[in-house]
């Protein structure tokens, strides 16, 4: 398990879903839904925007095509 940021493991796919879920979570907060709905999407425009999934770090996982393989 490696915590490194600057080496992005969200491919753009994976970036474009992200964000594009965080966003709707965090309108439909405003239009009257939980605010867990808002934390969550603010965890996700997070994640989409550093490139860098913790969780996808701590099982090794990475959608980015364009980056090396983790190295163990």
């Amino acid at each position: 398990m490696h915590f490194d940021l600057t080496k992005h493991n969200i491919g753009n796919t994976d970036r474009l879903i992200r964000a594009i879920a965080g966003a709707v979570l965090i309108v439909s907060t405003f239009l009257g839904s939980h605010w867990v709905g808002g934390l969550i999407g603010a965890v996700l425009l997070g994640t989409a925007y550093l490139r860098f999934c913790p969780a996808y770090a701590l099982f090794d996982f990475s959608s980015n095509k364009e980056a090396d393989p983790v190295a163990k």
